[in-house]
């Protein structure tokens, strides 16, 4: 994992927690890079995955859409929604490099997730450029 400054890195943990705490069904949230290193993470105790690997995973699926978005000019991807029957995990680009990864129950708000995670994307990218 990058070294960045413990102030950064409280302040990642404090933006991941009030997203993850303030969503009703959420579950975790991350920071991570486009190459799969995570710049920080927090899970509920309750999780029952990792958000790392989660990260990882859907990290290369956002690769192809933001490749597919790019090919069929439709222009840059900002948010991604994957949903399955045990979770759906919200992504927001955060600039060229990093995304915003939140994972929520499928009975969880996700519209609130999404809300939570724009709002705290401006600050996020200043802190990471």
């Amino acid at each position: 994992m990058p070294a960045y400054p413990p102030s950064l890195e409280v302040m990642f943990q404090e933006a991941l927690r009030e997203i993850v705490d303030k969503t009703e069904g959420g579950v975790a949230g991350l920071v991570m890079d486009m190459s799969g290193i995570a710049v920080d993470s927090y899970a509920r105790d309750d999780a029952p995955f990792d958000i790392t690997n989660v990260g990882v995973e859907f990290g290369v699926v956002l690769g192809s859409i933001r490749r597919a978005a790019e090919s069929l000019e439709a222009g840059t991807t900002s948010e991604v929604a994957i949903g399955t029957d045990k979770m759906i995990t919200l992504i927001r680009t955060l600039g060229e490099t990093y995304f915003l990864a939140v994972a929520i129950r499928p009975d969880g708000n996700i519209g609130k997730g999404r809300f939570l995670m724009r709002t705290a994307a401006p600050k996020l990218i200043a802190e990471l450029v």
